[in-house]
């Protein structure tokens, strides 16, 4: 090949007497030596956690997983589009990661807020009436407790347990079913009553707590139509109960 078609394949298109036009691969080439000894002026490898020196004299990238031959072009690698995504996502998992921390630390001295025990003055009075609805036969239970000394913010609350839900009367008897009445600063009360179905749905199933006489009503009203299983006259509550049982056993055949 003559000089002439030398040059000409070389540099296609190019003025006499200049450079041949760089084709793209060149462009890239140049690109990367730039990039390179840019990084290498303004980063120091000493401090990059990234960075890695294998035992075959080789340079990793630990975020990227990737292997280079020279300093030079492990730091054009850092300036590349993979390492920059990969340094973004990094940085947003470890913000993920530091919120989180965050919050689990907020909650744990939440939860170890020592809870405010307030000391128990003793039971309250009650009254229980036994009422059957005189046109359809329904069975209800109508409980009345006397809270005299309850706050004036008090809200009373009331919960039906089953005979496994409690700890205190043991074994526990599936035959009966339990009303717990609490408030502040009086002991917890429950009411030992038949396993009968409950009619929730009932608008003789009712609570009211008149905040002026300090009285909490509660009445429950059991399905129409079911009976109480059988059982036996029961013994009276045993003693060292911290829940105190009121034994409400009706005889066989009422329910």
């Amino acid at each position: 090949m003559s000089f002439m078609a030398a040059r000409q394949a070389d540099g296609v298109g190019s003025k006499v007497g200049s450079g041949g036009v760089a084709s793209s691969a060149q462009t890239n080439v140049d690109r990367r030596e730039r990039l390179r000894r840019l990084a290498m002026e303004t980063i120091d490898l000493r401090t990059d956690p990234y960075f890695l020196r294998n035992h075959v004299g080789q340079y990793e990238c630990r975020l990227c997983l990737t292997v280079h031959k020279t300093e030079g072009n492990y730091l054009a690698h850092t300036q590349g589009r993979r390492h920059q995504q990969n340094l973004a996502k990094r940085s947003a998992r470890d913000a993920f990661d530091k919120g989180q921390a965050r919050l689990a630390q907020v909650a744990a001295s939440a939860s170890a807020v020592p809870a405010v025990k307030t000391p128990k003055i003793g039971r309250p009075g009650y009254r229980v009436t036994k009422q059957v609805h005189p046109s359809t036969g329904a069975l209800s239970l109508l409980f009345q407790v006397d809270l005299p000394e309850a706050d004036a913010d008090a809200n009373p609350r009331h919960r039906i347990l089953s005979a496994f839900e409690q700890k205190i009367d043991a074994p526990p008897d599936g035959r009966y079913q339990y009303i717990c009445i609490a408030c502040a600063p009086y002991e917890t009360i429950a009411f030992k009553v038949p396993n009968m179905p409950i009619d929730g749905a009932n608008d003789l199933h009712f609570s009211h707590w008149d905040a002026d006489r300090k009285v909490l009503t509660l009445q429950i009203c059991f399905v129409r139509g079911a009976r109480a299983p059988a059982f036996e006259d029961s013994a009276p509550p045993l003693p060292g109960m911290r829940i105190p049982m009121a034994m409400l056993p009706l005889p066989p055949g009422t329910y």
